[in-house]
């Protein structure tokens, strides 16, 4: 039997995507924006832009975020990011600190992002097996591949946590009607 990784890593990618979008059925405006805890990172309005909080000296550990900021992480923050760098344009157009203020802009662009990306690899052909450059720094000598299966772990890693987010959001407010 003969196994294509190129096929398996992009089918794992559509698998992770189609899971994240059904766990993102329903998703409401308050529960996107929702803080699970002080001090959070999310989206903010400054000035009729949403934009991402995000601190460049990156704190360990990092501070709680919200919905929004994993889906503004996921689609702009990675596969919009991704795709401009070895691909030449992102899936949504959106600037890289900024993103959309509802919960059903936010999935249309997630769903956009990783379809513009994916689609993108699958079209690599063997030039995926390629150096991604200097321009990834100290991701230089990675491929092409290594970038999907890195895109691939950020799909799941951060959909997971979006999904437990959203349990945690539900039975706070299940205990709330007690």
């Amino acid at each position: 039997m003969t196994t294509d990784p190129v096929a398996s890593a992009l089918d794992s990618a559509a698998q992770a995507k189609t899971q994240l979008l059904h766990r993102l059925d329903g998703l409401s405006d308050n529960e996107y924006q929702w803080e699970p805890a002080p001090g959070c990172w999310s989206i903010r309005d400054i000035d009729g832009t949403w934009v991402a909080e995000l601190d460049p000296a990156r704190p360990e550990p990092g501070p709680i975020t919200t919905i929004a900021w994993r889906l503004w992480h996921l689609a702009v923050d990675c596969m919009d990011s991704y795709s401009a760098r070895i691909l030449g344009a992102s899936g949504s157009g959106l600037p890289d600190d900024q993103f959309v203020g509802t919960a059903a802009e936010a999935i249309t662009v997630l769903d956009t992002s990783i379809d513009h990306f994916v689609s993108g690899m699958a079209s690599m052909g063997d030039d995926i097996w390629l150096a991604l450059g200097a321009d990834w720094g100290s991701h230089a000598d990675r491929t092409g591949f290594d970038l999907l299966l890195h895109a691939n772990r950020e799909l799941m890693h951060h959909g997971a946590e979006i999904a437990l987010l959203r349990d945690l959001y539900r039975a706070l407010a299940i205990n709330q009607d007690r």
